[in-house]
């Protein structure tokens, strides 16, 4: 993966990474935390020298259509640089995801990258009954409970975390880049935390990264998710291989619940 790639979209599922469990025990989640109609936006900051600067955004947004004649959530994230960094590195990426509302399962999955120039195209179909992928470059087997990267952020946001404790391991897989990735979630319990958007009760988790093009590999990302019924993501941050991010939420409309966990604006 590239780097501004997981710079935009390294929330709280897409770098974790186990060899050992399945993820079979979260299969047939309902939905109980987004809406259709919902939209978030994500800002990105980067730092080498102890100050933050604004890189680029991500937003998220959500409606409801018909794929194949059935109910889906078409779920759409967006990042993009800012123009000053545009002159280093210009970015526009665009990644869908068509899930299943009754199953929270990934029909369709289509990743549409331009990052410096270098692009990506991949269309993805899911058939969860035969467990295969089928993408722009070939047929793929997959494990039961499939994800991709959109739909793992949904699906992720209705874990019932009242049933874990600190320590513990919430595990499920994602399939990109006609890969099978084994993820997991170290659940670390909940705190208030400060971000550039105001003060929430939260809930932490630190992903196991794997090693890449930026990140050192090891427990170091830590992310926030609200302490609501919306289960909302408020940060992440981590160090990379030269400085360090913080990705904050700085927008959201339509939320299926009032945001009970903030406590107050900055």
């Amino acid at each position: 993966m590239t780097k501004i790639y997981k710079l935009f979209f390294v929330v709280f599922v897409l770098s974790a990474f186990t060899t050992t469990s399945t993820g079979d025990e979260f299969c047939g989640l309902r939905n109980t935390s987004f809406q259709a109609g919902e939209s978030v936006t994500m800002r990105v900051f980067y730092s080498t020298l102890g100050m933050y600067v604004s890189a680029g955004e991500a937003t998220f947004n959500t409606t409801l259509e018909k794929f194949n004649g059935k109910p889906a959530y078409h779920c759409v994230g967006e990042g993009k640089s800012y123009s000053f960094f545009d002159n280093f590195f210009k970015v526009r990426d665009r990644y869908e995801s068509y899930i299943d509302t009754a199953t929270l399962l990934p029909m369709k999955f289509v990743r549409n990258v331009d990052e410096g120039g270098y692009k990506i195209y991949n269309n993805v179909t899911f058939n969860h009954n035969a467990n295969t992928a089928v993408t722009t470059n070939g047929v793929f087997k997959t494990t039961n409970c499939i994800q991709d990267v959109v739909s793992a952020i949904y699906y992720a946001r209705n874990i019932n975390f009242d049933k874990y404790n600190p320590g513990d391991k919430i595990p499920f897989d994602m399939f990109l880049d006609d890969e099978i990735y084994h993820l997991y979630l170290r659940y670390l319990g909940k705190e208030t935390v400060k971000t550039r958007y105001g003060k929430f009760r939260a809930i932490k988790f630190k992903p196991l990264l794997i090693k890449g093009t930026i990140f050192e590999g090891g427990e170091k990302m830590l992310a926030w998710i609200s302490d609501d019924p919306n289960h909302l993501l408020l940060r992440v941050e981590s160090p990379i291989t030269v400085g360090s991010i913080k990705i904050d939420m700085f927008g959201y409309k339509n939320l299926r619940y009032p945001l009970t966990s903030l406590i107050s604006l900055r």
